[in-house]
């Protein structure tokens, strides 16, 4: 079964965020639109590559209204010592959230048992609460930034027009389509 257009199941973790630790729950994705960003582990290789990159458009996620959660399941005292001592995790400015029970990994079905680790899972939540967006790839497969902000524009516009969706590549202000019956076989 997909997790795509399901609730996001309770929990309660702790964040590395901004000097703090914080507590984070389900309810702190409700009323905005959220990225969940699962990787393997703190102190990697590829981790940190993907971490600055999302760092770098932060700004641009929060214009659109966009909370990103870093999730591994390391403990938030690692993500500090990770922050404290990487100039890429150093530009991070969203929460790093701990994951050491591997609950919210086994949530979200990203969880590799035998290693207690996370696949590189990124999961769009609208302010609903439900997941719309859902990719998983292996751990050897760094991410895009600038694509996850594509697709987040692109599940934005979707939920505020509906009937309209968006072909491969959309970008905002191009055209969009209108499924309708004078569509079949004309695309």
């Amino acid at each position: 079964m997909s997790l795509i257009n399901t609730e996001v199941k309770p929990f309660t973790a702790t964040a590395y965020h901004n000097g703090k630790f914080v507590q984070v729950t389900e309810a702190d994705l409700k009323g905005k639109w959220s990225a969940i960003v699962f990787y393997p582990a703190d102190f990697t290789f590829v981790c940190p590559t993907e971490l600055e990159d999302l760092a770098d458009l932060y700004p641009e996620f929060q214009k659109l209204g966009v909370e990103i959660y870093g999730v591994s399941c390391d403990t938030h005292f690692a993500h500090k010592a990770w922050h404290d001592t990487s100039e890429a995790i150093k530009k991070v400015k969203y929460p790093l959230v701990g994951d050491p029970t591997a609950r919210l990994a086994r949530n979200f079905e990203v969880l590799i048992e035998e290693e207690g680790l996370a696949l590189r899972g990124t999961f769009l939540i609208n302010p609903e609460g439900q997941i719309k967006l859902c990719e998983i790839h292996d751990n050897g497969i760094g991410r895009d930034a600038s694509e996850l902000l594509r697709k987040v524009r692109a599940a934005q516009y979707v939920a505020n027009h509906p009937g309209e969706v968006c072909p491969a590549k959309w970008k905002e202000g191009e055209a969009t389509l209108t499924p309708s019956l004078d569509l079949v076989g004309k695309i």
